[in-house]
């Protein structure tokens, strides 16, 4: 038997590629579920005008959201929990972390642009997991690509069913509206950013007179045509796929007028997935059982420049989460209880007493967490899923100012361990190495080492391209190739050996001259290694 508040919940990412609309949507969603009062514009150029879901300074600025951030509130009885992620490519990293600690994914798709490749990249991830995934065609009222052709696009470049549960009528200056395949009504558009009010026309069918009082002939026409094909093409959902991650739902509107916004979280809430099972290492965990579990995925320092706080935040898997109740850290090997457990609203903070799977608490961290962390009540788990992947980018720290060497070492950790980038050390003489997927990172790795730690750096490019983690069954097979290859080796930030490699002939190379030693291209196996 599946506990009530289990089944209320509905936790998803929003996901895309910069600039199709992301924080826009998830703004939209928090103004129609009354979790704000009026949608602010995401111009995040002005400091009034900074969206709900982007608070780091530097994303203020830039005007791009780089951390995930957790939002959450009440809609037609169900609990739903939002996690908004980076849509900037340099923040892949954070985003594939993201999604490990989601039931289902909405994925924005631009309809002036089409599929680009990050949307690829992300779609990737999810298909690594089965997430189910639901796709929110934006920006209908700008000219855009032909409807059939977006479709078609959709299918061949993210490799998945689609099928319309909506249908746009016109496009760009011509765009009347959506006619909602899956409720039979007809939505018509006018462009308005601040009402969230919508004129629905109910009807029985294609043929009802109803239409013809809203639609010219050829536009009627044109409808009727379209969808006797998107039904012969596509069929009607089938949701068994949908829920494998085999078929994704298909919604167009235009999320900055609050158009075809209603349809698509109507139908989230009555096909997403609530909480179900989760794998750890040892065994698959189920979201209805006792025992609580929950594990970490993301870890944010100084939310509040005004106090240096860290907060790790926590996905539950299992049972009930309770404040002040001591709970088991696997990795540590301690108990540890929280007094302070808070849930989100953007930026606003509010004490939690009790959560439930698919619920995410951010817990004040004094240093015991890191990314990947579980908590259960005492039973031995690791929770599988959130790999360090290969950096693209390598540079070596320089420190700028030598005063602060203690302060530039404690930042460098913290920031590491939240995710923003990865840190290799290279010996002899303790070179700090950060790996990143983009440029970007280390603009936000200087900015947050000057304004939170006082400590100044620069980084020295190095013509490192890729890193893989090694194992061996004997440990002399590693030893041997960090004598001879001593120039490629660092270590983690939890001491495992990295080989890094200028390009694919190096790394093939030194596979070749140790056939006994195991190149990894993620950190997934530390996992298994952790336990033995």
């Amino acid at each position: 038997m599946v506990h009530p508040e289990i089944e209320k919940r509905k936790t998803f990412a929003i996901i895309s590629h910069p600039d199709a609309g992301k924080t826009t949507l998830t703004e939209k969603f928090l103004l129609f579920g009354g979790a704000i009062n009026t949608a602010g514009t995401v111009k995040r150029n002005k400091a009034n005008q900074s969206s709900t879901s982007d608070f780091m300074e530097i994303e203020k600025q830039r005007g791009i959201s780089v951390a995930t951030s957790v939002m959450g509130f009440e809609y037609n009885g169900k609990r739903i929990n939002i996690l908004d992620t980076p849509g900037h490519k340099d923040f892949a990293e954070d985003t594939y972390r993201t999604l490990s600690a989601v039931d289902s994914v909405i994925l924005v798709v631009d309809s002036v642009k089409g599929v680009e490749e990050q949307t690829q990249k992300l779609m990737d991830v999810c298909r690594m997991r089965n997430t189910p995934v639901i796709i929110f065609v934006n920006k209908l009222d700008r000219e855009g690509k032909d409807t059939f052709d977006l479709l078609d696009e959709l299918e061949n470049n993210l490799n998945i069913s689609v099928c319309p549960l909506s249908w746009p009528i016109g496009q760009g200056h011509n765009f009347k509206g959506v006619y909602n395949i899956f409720d039979k009504q007809l939505n018509l558009f006018k462009p308005d950013k601040s009402k969230i009010t919508e004129p629905v026309i109910q009807v029985n069918d294609l043929e009802d007179p109803l239409l013809s009082k809203f639609l010219q002939p050829k536009e009627l026409k044109t409808l009727q045509d379209d969808l006797e094909l998107v039904d012969g093409v596509y069929g009607k959902l089938d949701n068994d796929l949908y829920l494998e991650g085999l078929l994704a739902p298909v919604f167009f509107g235009s999320a900055i007028n609050n158009f075809g916004i209603r349809e698509l979280l109507d139908t989230f809430v009555s096909i997403a997935p609530s909480p179900k099972s989760r794998e750890a290492n040892e065994r698959m965990v189920m979201a209805n059982e006792k025992n609580f579990t929950g594990f970490v995925f993301k870890i944010h320092a100084n939310l509040d420049p005004n106090h240096r706080d860290r907060i790790a935040f926590l996905r539950i898997c299992s049972g009930k989460f309770e404040r002040n109740k001591f709970y088991y850290h696997t990795r540590l090997n301690k108990k540890l209880k929280f007094s302070n457990p808070v849930d989100f609203m953007a930026n606003e903070k509010s004490l939690v007493e009790e959560a439930w799977p698919g619920d995410v608490v951010g817990l004040y961290d004094s240093g015991n967490f890191k990314i990947g962390d579980t908590l259960t009540e005492g039973e031995e788990l690791q929770f599988k899923g959130i790999p360090s992947f290969s950096p693209e980018i390598f540079k070596e720290v320089e420190n700028r100012d030598p005063l602060k060497s203690k302060q530039l070492e404690k930042g460098l950790q913290q920031l590491t361990e939240e995710g923003v980038a990865q840190l290799f050390v290279q010996q002899p003489g303790n070179r700090k190495i950060i790996g990143t997927v983009g440029e970007l990172q280390y603009e936000v790795i200087v900015f947050r080492l000057q304004h939170e730690y006082g400590a100044k750096c620069a980084f020295r490019p190095l013509t490192f391209r890729k890193s893989s983690w090694l194992t061996s069954k004997d440990k002399k097979n590693i030893n041997e190739i960090i004598q001879r290859r001593h120039h490629h080796i660092a270590t983690d930030k939890d001491g495992n050996p990295v080989f890094l490699a200028d390009n694919d002939w190096t790394l093939n190379l030194a596979k070749r001259d140790f056939p006994n030693v195991e190149f990894h291209s993620t950190s997934e196996f530390n996992r298994h290694k952790d336990k033995q």
